[in-house]
């Protein structure tokens, strides 16, 4: 059975800090909005939904509790609509679309609503920590290094310079700012407000359109106070062919820390017709993949690979391709390995210019791919995400 996406919402970015506009609203509220959102915005019945699977990458805290359920109940959602939550560290919002495609493909289920949520303002990363990175004999076996440090691994060993990082972030903020101005996410932005109704945030708050390429080489690396505490000694052990590590990202080449939630209806053709709807777009099939742990951040390029064998394409096939910018390095490695010109992948900017709120970031880079491939009249894109401890996920989706 076919699983098609009918709509999608997302709110807008705001700064991960306690004085972002976002603060004050729990997630559980950023995820209730997006999800009155979407049904308010359909007419939809919400007895014709099956399941709401959301993605968080703290799952702990007021974050935690199966909160999913918890906003189904909040948003006024039928009481027989299940509530999931998983948990696939940066991936976790795409997985969620995915887990609910495959409930559709399967038969087993009618429709349902994939997305994620992450308030980043007020929980901190590393808040469920676990034996990946706190069991010293996990951490040990694994070679665990923090993220930067892989980002800066991926650079040292693939010949990245400060230059070409840079190079990268200030064209991630002019796509970003070019595409507020024309408009293109003004289809599936939701103000996200106060208990008044009054409005906290309409647009993403973490863009800087002013950024030029002398300002960023003006920041100072971010990561190398961790490597002061060993880490680099630990991927020097894992990869001894490096002298030493190149530190080349800063807060103006790496992902932005801030608040968030998306959303994305899928259901079968049945659904669609009994709800009234058109479907947007196809989903084609997906992947997910394990990669090397130390650097963790490699998988995008073999997920991708994975994901198009499934569905029996090429890389020829796709039009569009949106790569979750965790880091500059990261998709600069992707669209080498994949020979992949820049002119299509990220064409509306990235987290780098947005910010990333971890579980929510892969639902809302498929709705901005999809909105992409409507105003451009193209037909295909592949999505990915790499993710911690050498996790990667893709999907693959084609307009009907």
């Amino acid at each position: 059975m076919d699983a098609f996406i009918y709509d999608h919402v997302r709110t807008p970015r705001g700064r991960g800090r306690p004085d972002g506009a976002l603060h004050e609203v729990t997630a559980v509220e950023l995820l209730t909005q997006v999800l009155r959102a979407l049904r308010d915005r359909n007419g939809l019945d919400t007895v014709l939904l099956d399941d709401v699977v959301i993605g968080c990458a703290q799952p702990v805290g007021e974050q935690g509790g199966v909160i999913a359920r918890a906003a189904v109940l909040n948003a006024d959602y039928a009481e027989s609509v299940a509530g999931q939550q998983i948990h696939r560290f940066c991936a976790s919002g795409l997985e969620a679309v995915n887990n609910v495609a495959a409930q559709v493909m399967s038969g087993m289920s009618q429709a349902g609503i994939g997305g994620g949520v992450e308030s980043m303002s007020r929980t901190f990363m590393g808040a469920d920590s676990g034996a990946w990175s706190a069991d010293p004999r996990v951490s040990w076996h694994n070679y665990y290094i923090p993220q930067g440090i892989g980002a800066d691994m991926i650079a040292t060993l693939d010949g990245f310079s400060r230059t070409d990082v840079d190079a990268y972030a200030l064209e991630s903020q002019r796509r970003a700012a070019r595409s507020w101005a024309d408009g293109r996410f003004a289809r599936s932005v939701v103000p996200v407000t106060d208990l008044l109704g009054d409005v906290l945030l309409d647009r993403d708050e973490h863009l800087r359109p002013d950024t030029t390429l002398d300002g960023l080489g003006s920041l100072k690396p971010a990561f190398p106070g961790m490597a002061a505490m060993g880490f680099d000694q630990v991927a020097l052990l894992r990869y001894p062919q490096i002298e030493a590590l190149s530190h080349v990202h800063t807060g103006g080449n790496s992902s932005g820390i801030v608040d968030g939630s998306g959303a994305v209806l899928v259901g079968s053709k049945g659904f669609g017709e009994r709800a009234g709807l058109k479907p947007r777009a196809r989903i084609r099939g997906f992947a997910s993949i394990g990669s090397e742990p130390s650097i963790m951040l490699t998988a995008p390029a073999s997920v991708s690979e994975k994901a198009l064998r499934n569905c029996g394409m090429a890389k020829g096939d796709i039009d569009l391709f949106e790569l979750n910018e965790a880091f500059a390095s990261v998709v600069l490695r992707f669209m080498r390995v994949m020979d992949i010109p820049h002119d299509r992948i990220n064409v509306c900017g990235g987290a780098i210019a947005l910010g990333h709120p971890l579980g929510a970031t892969g639902a809302m880079i498929l709705g901005t791919v999809l909105d992409e491939l409507e105003r451009s009249d193209r037909e295909t894109a592949l999505v990915s995400l790499c993710a911690g401890n050498g996790l990667g996920t893709a999907t693959i989706i084609e307009r009907v």
